[in-house]
């Protein structure tokens, strides 16, 4: 199913952004399905980079996964920007990943990090500002 076919599905009114996650398009939509995955990050110096607005509370998604397949429709909840080396547990946790730990989310993230920025032509640090997004799946309701 396209973005716009579940989009109008869902019976939401009003404007979406479709994107997939991404090092991991299919696993980390999957995570948001079954509810495990209820945040992300990314790195804030690309916002600017790319002249990109940061994500709002309010907003919807359509999650995609690798063939651009629409996955679920996530309404974003809490935006917030802190230093890579202040993310907390709470929110490592609520990104769902591995094994939900603030060192395990530190590894995979610090090596996601480094590539993004090194791609962009910048570099890494551990006091970077990072965009730290929480939401809620809200369509479908219920895990297929």
């Amino acid at each position: 199913m396209t973005a716009a076919q579940m989009w109008e599905k869902s019976g939401i009114a009003g404007a979406y952004e479709a994107w997939s996650f991404g090092d991991d398009p299919d696993g980390l939509a999957a995570l948001v399905l079954s509810g495990k995955k209820t945040a992300t990050a990314s790195a804030y110096p690309l916002y600017a980079l790319e002249g990109e607005p940061l994500p709002q509370p309010g907003e919807y998604g359509v999650i995609l996964d690798s063939r651009e397949r629409a996955v679920c429709v996530i309404r974003t909840t809490r935006v917030y920007v802190t230093p890579f080396d202040r993310v907390t547990a709470e929110h490592a946790a609520a990104e769902g990943e591995g094994d939900r730990s603030l060192n395990g989310w530190r590894r995979a993230h610090r090596a996601f990090f480094e590539e993004e920025m090194r791609r962009a032509g910048m570099a890494f640090d551990e006091r970077m500002p990072v965009v730290c997004e929480e939401f809620e799946k809200v369509y479908p309701k219920e895990e297929p």
